[in-house]
């Protein structure tokens, strides 16, 4: 512990003088500061790798020029990305004085994506994709076939390992782009690619651009992996995969579509309602994932918003006394993709997480104004199944605010107030603080007496938590489980929540590892995401890994070596470490069973222990995993429980 509150200090004294401005030159500053051009080096940063690479295939195929893209993890983790676009033009770059290839994969900011007429509509970052993504990688093969030829060329951490040459007639295609890279082991903190993360985007992908092919192949496994993935009906069937997978009730059996267009700027929505009490909204610039929302979202959020609104009181389903719906009340259960398409797309950062242009919100709201009037006019029925779930939206969220009166009326809520339960700490600094939300009352006396006090605070959890997935935000505030958690972490939930009242940086669930422990994560992390999604956004949320195993080995009768397992294979290797003879392997049933220093050691203790980030890096992904594995419908559950058992490890209970 002595280590760890001497690195709470955050006071550091050093010179400044001018040999302190570093000029890096080409590649340096993206292998310096990696986090600038892709967000991350974590898992999420190496697959922005390939998303990079086909965006750029993407580009072409919004050109009008690439109808097929193919994207192959080989068995050494690289990847190949092919496409039967027009190719990189091969000759000489007239400012630069090398090919036009090398130009792209060695400059920041080479491309044509920025007015020479090579691309109207472009994603990826702004030309510097393909660069950044060679600086990024041990190596990079380049196959470009132009004008009837093929060229190649390889580089190694950025620079030019095998000079760019033509190496004959292309008989195989008559144009396009294959590269193939392998991600640095120097820059990424993994470099293992996770088939599922890129089956969800070029699913999604392929959605987004009606009509192109794209087949993801897995071959690093002793048999082939392989889907295709083409979508005549666009967005609209990407409405209808989410709803799919939801396993929710339809409120109307039609996806709503509505396109429209303003000079070179094109929108287009997609929308459906269903029973549940969430809403799911994705929205997209130039097939960028716009995870921030923008312009274009808060166009489409007011435009239904206004329509619904004025629909009721025109239908006579609001009376002139009565307050408008809310735009919560709305889009309770509302599954809608915005996809827009433009020419200079300006976003709010590097990854671009949030769309900018002004005029966009205007394309926006004026379709949805337009064509979802018109809509509800001619399918009055529709309109009237969504107001109703509407209608019953808003009296809920009424409940809920004299609801959360009431506890505060009390002093359940109040801002000063802290549940009796919790043990907290000394610190109040944010960036060192945690709060530990434990299961049981034995294992937090425990956690309490194997704590640093100085940064760490306990919460027992409390009798067993609420599932929020069937239950709308007015239960929330009744609900004896959920108010300790709601009071310690200061922030308030729903539309009253804000991240500048967080009292605490880290928040970990440490709960058994078996299947009541499992349930009680999945219940917890349910509802952070459904009432205080930011949090997990942020990265506030951890999941805290106790051993499975101790394993021992007595010596002298007395004294004994002993080693914590977290695993059947980890358990395994310390038997065999041990010699076998006379070593024991004691299961903990629960964390109970660990005494303070035991639990300090394993799980507690920022040098030794292992922490899961919890991360929402695909929304709708989680959107339908929670409402699989939370939700009403038995049977989906069943079939995902089976089809996936064989992936958990045996438990002893």
């Amino acid at each position: 512990m002595e280590n760890l509150e001497k690195n709470l200090d955050l006071t550091v004294e050093e010179s400044y003088t001018e040999e302190n401005i570093q000029v890096l030159e080409g590649l340096e500053a993206v292998r310096k500061r990696p986090g600038m051009y892709i967000g991350t080096t974590s898992i999420g940063g190496l697959h922005h790798l390939v998303y990079e690479i086909v965006d750029n295939s993407i580009d072409e195929a919004l050109a009008g020029h690439c109808d097929k893209i193919t994207v192959t993890i080989n068995p050494d983790n690289s990847v190949t990305v092919e496409d039967n676009g027009r190719g990189i033009p091969s000759a000489i770059h007239p400012k630069q004085g090398i090919p036009t290839p090398e130009v792209v994969y060695t400059i920041l900011h080479a491309g044509g994506k920025f007015g020479g007429g090579g691309y109207k509509i472009a994603g990826g970052l702004h030309g510097v994709g393909a660069s950044v993504v060679n600086a990024l990688s041990e190596w990079l093969e380049l196959e470009d076939v132009y004008d009837g030829k093929v060229y190649t060329e390889r580089f190694e951490r950025g620079k030019v390992a095998r000079a760019f040459a033509c190496i004959g007639d292309a008989s195989y295609k008559k144009s396009g782009v294959k590269v193939t890279f392998k991600p640095d082991p120097e820059i990424f903190e993994e470099t293992v690619f996770v088939y599922e993360t890129l089956e969800n985007r070029m699913r999604e992908q392929a959605f987004l651009n009606a009509g192109v092919r794209i087949a993801l192949i897995d071959a690093r496994g002793e048999e082939l992996v392989e889907n295709e993935f083409v979508y005549e009906g666009g967005i609209k069937s990407f409405v209808t995969h989410l709803n799919n997978n939801r396993h929710n009730e339809l409120i109307h059996p039609e996806v709503i579509y509505m396109r429209g267009e303003k000079g070179t700027s094109v929108a287009e929505v997609a929308l459906q309602y269903n029973d549940s009490y969430n809403e799911l909204i994705l929205s997209f610039a130039n097939n960028m994932h716009t995870i921030e929302g923008g312009t274009h979202e808060t166009g489409f959020k007011s435009a239904i918003t206004k329509v619904l609104n004025d629909y009721a009181r025109k239908a006579g389903i609001l009376k002139d006394s009565d307050k408008n719906l809310s735009g919560e009340d709305v889009r309770e259960g509302l599954c809608a993709i915005i996809s827009v398409k433009l020419e200079d797309a300006q976003f709010e950062s590097q990854t671009k997480a949030k769309l900018g242009n002004s005029e966009v919100r205007t394309l926006v709201e004026g379709i949805v104004n337009a064509k979802l009037s018109e809509y509800f006019e001619e399918n009055p029925s529709v309109a009237k199944n969504i107001l109703d779930k509407a209608l019953a939206a808003s009296r809920a969220r009424e409940a809920a605010r004299k609801a959360r009166e009431l506890t505060r009326r009390k002093g359940v809520l109040g801002g000063s107030t802290l549940p009796g339960k919790l043990r907290d700490c000394q610190e109040r600094r944010i960036e060192v603080t945690e709060l530990y939300l434990v299961e049981g009352d034995s294992a937090g006396g425990s956690a309490t007496q194997g704590r640093n006090s100085k940064f760490q605070a306990i919460l027992p959890l409390r009798g067993k938590v609420l599932n929020v997935e069937k239950t709308r935000v007015d239960k929330v505030y009744s609900n004896l489980s959920l108010i300790p958690i709601i009071q310690a972490l200061g922030c308030g939930i729903g539309e009253e929540f804000d991240i500048a009242k967080l009292r605490y940086g880290k928040i970990i669930i440490m709960a058994d590892a078996d299947v009541d422990g499992s349930h009680i994560r999945i219940l917890l992390l349910t509802f952070f995401f459904r009432h205080m999604r930011q949090l997990i956004d942020d990265g506030h949320i951890y999941l805290a890994q106790p051993p499975l195993y101790k394993v021992y080995k007595r010596t002298g009768g007395r004294n004994q070596q002993e080693y914590y397992a977290f695993s059947d294979a980890e358990r395994d290797k310390y038997i065999a470490m041990l010699g076998g003879h006379n070593v024991e392997a004691d299961r903990y049933k629960g964390l109970g069973e660990m005494d303070a220093e035991q639990l300090w050691e394993t799980t507690m203790n920022p040098e030794t222990r292992t922490l899961l980030k919890v991360t929402t890096e695909d929304a709708a992904a989680c959107d339908a995993m929670f409402s699989l594995l939370m939700g009403d419908k038995v049977e989906p559950r069943r079939e995902f429980i089976e089809q996936n058992a064989k992936f958990a490890e045996n438990l002893d209970i």
